[in-house]
């Protein structure tokens, strides 16, 4: 079926008749090349957003369909494997990220070139958040290259981007699944793609909670002074500690662990906060909770589950288009 089967008469002419469909595409790292299967599945129904809002991730891709790189964006990422993952990755200390992010930042520019938001042929914008403010800032002008990377700047990961005098940063911080900015836009069809829906059993309060005798302290050797203790593990376990905190181990979380799981978790409360205050006419929810953040090798995997819940979504977005058009 595809959005001409709607209803019993023929349409004369479907841009007067047919609502304008806003799609909403969230944030959620290596999850988000879902959304290049939720496009696709959308287009071979004859579903065309007229605006497109993401966040992070969702900006990028949503970015690249507007100005008709979908495809250069597939096959990149389709042939991404953990070695060329890593070639991106130029890790760096003492600046405001633990990645620099200039190869990913060429790869992006050699793509969409000089691109301004304002000369693609549909309405687009990227959401961030302004560093020091906490603004939630609508890119809607501009270089599209610079405003996509001011959206997936994950705090911590990837430095802040200058635009137009503010410093940003990702802006899944304030809005991950973007469905006002699409409405404020004029969509009257809003389809919102979560990337987070699927992560279930999570968030709930325990009650009653305290330590145990296996949470104490580790105890020096009898009759070892404690400065002497904590000097030879600050000279011989220095590398060991450093290990620890970077990664994870069978006791303990690593940074990255750490990381992730915390926007992980703020994400998630502020998604179901935003959707409940202003929800989306159809909610498209990929099941990829199986998929890591940092799983940008599982392109294939996460493509093919955005197109399969895309193709689920299409009877309640074809009655909405319907009933409003």
């Amino acid at each position: 079926m595809t959005i001409e089967d709607i209803g019993t008469k023929p349409l004369v002419s479907r841009a007067a008749v047919r609502p304008s469909v806003g799609l909403v595409l969230g944030s959620g790292a290596a999850r988000g090349f879902a959304h290049i299967g939720v496009i696709h599945a959308l287009l071979e129904h004859g579903i065309k957003p007229d605006i497109v809002v993401g966040t992070s991730i969702g900006a990028l891709v949503g970015g690249c369909y507007a100005n008709d790189k979908l495809d250069e964006l597939e096959s990149w990422a389709r042939a991404l494997t953990l070695r060329r993952i890593l070639s991106y990755l130029d890790v760096r200390i003492g600046g405001s990220g633990l990645i620099g992010g200039s190869r990913l930042a060429r790869r992006l520019t050699d793509a969409m070139g000089s691109t301004a938001i304002e000369d693609l042929p549909l309405r687009f914008a990227a959401i961030a958040t302004e560093v020091g403010t906490g603004h939630e800032i609508w890119l809607t002008r501009g270089s599209l290259a610079l405003a996509m990377r001011a959206s997936y700047a994950l705090p911590g990961i990837f430095p802040p981007v200058k635009l137009g005098g503010r410093w940003l940063m990702d802006g899944a911080l304030v809005n991950p699944v973007p469905v006002t900015a699409a409405r404020a836009f004029g969509a009257r069809v809003v389809i919102a793609v979560n990337l987070d829906a699927d992560r279930f059993a999570r968030g709930a309060t325990i009650a009653s909670h305290g330590s145990d005798p296996s949470d104490e302290p580790p105890v020096p050797p009898p009759g070892t002074p404690r400065r002497a203790f904590m000097g030879l593990r600050g000279m011989f376990g220095a590398e060991r500690a450093l290990r620890r905190e970077m990664f994870a181990d069978a006791g303990r979380p690593g940074f990255s662990t750490v990381m992730v799981e915390a926007f992980n978790i703020m994400q998630d409360r502020l998604t179901r906060m935003r959707l409940a205050g202003d929800p989306p006419d159809v909610h498209i929810t990929p099941h990829i909770g199986h998929i890591g953040w940092l799983d940008f090798h599982r392109a294939t995997e996460a493509i093919a589950a955005g197109k399969v819940a895309t193709e689920k979504a299409l009877e309640p977005i074809m009655e909405t288009i319907a009933a409003l058009g």
